[in-house]
C-alpha cells in the first residue's frame, strides 16, 4: 500500500510561518494560500495568452510575432492588458443582467478553483480531500454553467445558439474525459490526488540501468491518448474549436461582450488549458515527479508542455464540422473510453 504524501499542505505551512494556530490560523492560511496559488496560475496565463500564444503560432507558421515592445516583445502583455481593460464596456439593451454579468466570472473562477486539489510538489497544494479527482472535474465543468448564462443572458439568438453549441460540445467530451480518468482510479483504488501521484512514483521497470517510473502514460498509453484528445475538445483547441468558431455562428456565446468581460472570458480559456494540463499531468505523468529539478519546476514543465501541444494542434490541424465533432465524441470517444474502462477493470481484476 502506497502511503500518503507527507508534505504539509500550503495553508498549514503559511499558518505555521506566521505563528498562527486554531481557527484563525486555518482561515488566514487558507486565504493566503489560495491567493498565492491563484496568482501563480494567473501569471502563467498572462504569459501564455498575449505573448506565448503568438510566439508559438508564429514559429509554426513561419511568421514574425510580437517583438517591438520590450525585450522579445514581453511588454506586449502589459500593452494588451491596458488596451483591453481601457475599452468601453458596451452592454446591449435587453440583456438579462444577473446572467450577463455573472457568466464571464464563472469561466476563470471554475478553472482556478480546480487547482485547489492539484498537488504541485514540495507541499504546494491547498487541499487533499478523499474525492480530489471528482472535485477537479466538477470545478472544471462549472464553466458550462457560465457559458449557458452568457448565451442566454445576451438577448441575442446567435449567442444563445452559440452557447447551446458549446454546451453540446462540452457534454460530448466531458463524459469520455471522466470515464478515462476513472480507469486511473481503478489502478490506484483512490480518488485522492496525492495517492494517485504516489502510486506513480513506484518503479515500472529498469532498462540498461535506467528506472522507468510507473506513470500511467506508460502503463496505459491508450487511456493517455484518449484523455489528451478529450482534453483538447474541453479546452476548445483544434480540431475541436467549434464552440468559438466565427465561421459557424458569429463568435459564439461571447459575441456581445467587450472590455473587462471579454478579458475574463479570454483569461478563463487559458486557465482551463492549464487546468487540463495539470489534471493530465497528475493522472498520467506522475504529477510533480521528476529527476534532479524540484517538483514544482517539473509540474510547470508538464503543464507548459501540454499548452505547447494545444498550440501546435491549433496551428497544424484543420477544424472539424460540428456534425463530425459530435459524431467523434458520441460514437468514437465515448465507446473507446468505456472499452478502455472495461479492459482496465479486467486487467486489474486478473492482477489482483
Amino acid at each position: 500500500m502506497i502511503p500518503l504524501q507527507s508534505e504539509t499542505p500550503l495553508p498549514d505551512t503559511i499558518a505555521n510561518l506566521l505563528g498562527l494556530s486554531g481557527l484563525l490560523g486555518t482561515i488566514v492560511g487558507a486565504l493566503l494560500g489560495a491567493f498565492l496559488i491563484a496568482n501563480i496560475v494567473l501569471l502563467q496565463t498572462a504569459v501564455a495568452g498575449p505573448w506565448a500564444k503568438r510566439k508559438i503560432t508564429a514559429a509554426f507558421t513561419d511568421r514574425i510575432s510580437v517583438n517591438r515592445v520590450g525585450p522579445f516583445g514581453l511588454l506586449t502583455i502589459v500593452v494588451d492588458a491596458v488596451r483591453l481593460l481601457s475599452k468601453e464596456l458596451v452592454i446591449p439593451d435587453g440583456v438579462d443582467r444577473p446572467a450577463y454579468d455573472l457568466g464571464p466570472l464563472f469561466i476563470p473562477f471554475s478553472a482556478i478553483l480546480g487547482f485547489a486539489v492539484i498537488p504541485m510538489g514540495n507541499g504546494i497544494h491547498l487541499a487533499d480531500p478523499e474525492t480530489g479527482l471528482v472535485f477537479a472535474f466538477a470545478a472544471a465543468s462549472m464553466a458550462s454553467l457560465g457559458i449557458m448564462m452568457m448565451g442566454y443572458g445576451s438577448d441575442n439568438k446567435y449567442s444563445l445558439l452559440g452557447g447551446l453549441r458549446a454546451i453540446a460540445a462540452n457534454i460530448a467530451y466531458e463524459i469520455p474525459l471522466v470515464v478515462t480518468g476513472a480507469s486511473v482510479v481503478l489502478f490506484t483504488g483512490t480518488l485522492r490526488m496525492s495517492e494517485i501521484v504516489a502510486v506513480q512514483a513506484e518503479p515500472l521497470l529498469t532498462v540498461a540501468g535506467v528506472t522507468i517510473p510507473q506513470w500511467f502514460a506508460f502503463v496505459n498509453p491508450f487511456a493517455f491518448v484518449l484523455f489528451v484528445i478529450a482534453n483538447l475538445a474541453e479546452v476548445g483547441r483544434n480540431p475541436f474549436d467549434i464552440p468559438e468558431a466565427p465561421t459557424e455562428i458569429v463568435a459564439g456565446y461571447q459575441t456581445e461582450y467587450s472590455s473587462v468581460y471579454f478579458v475574463l472570458i479570454y483569461l478563463g480559456e487559458f486557465v482551463h488549458i492549464f487546468l487540463g494540463g495539470a489534471i493530465a499531468a497528475t493522472l498520467f505523468l506522475g504529477g510533480p515527479a521528476g529527476p534532479i529539478l524540484p517538483g514544482f519546476v517539473w509540474f510547470l514543465i508538464k503543464i507548459w508542455g501540454f499548452y505547447f501541444f494545444t498550440q501546435w494542434a491549433r496551428s497544424a490541424i484543420p477544424r472539424l464540422r460540428v456534425d463530425q465533432f459530435l459524431d467523434i465524441g458520441w460514437k468514437g470517444m465515448l465507446v473507446l473510453s468505456f472499452a478502455n474502462l472495461v479492459l482496465t477493470a479486467i486487467i486489474v481484476g486478473v492482477i489482483a
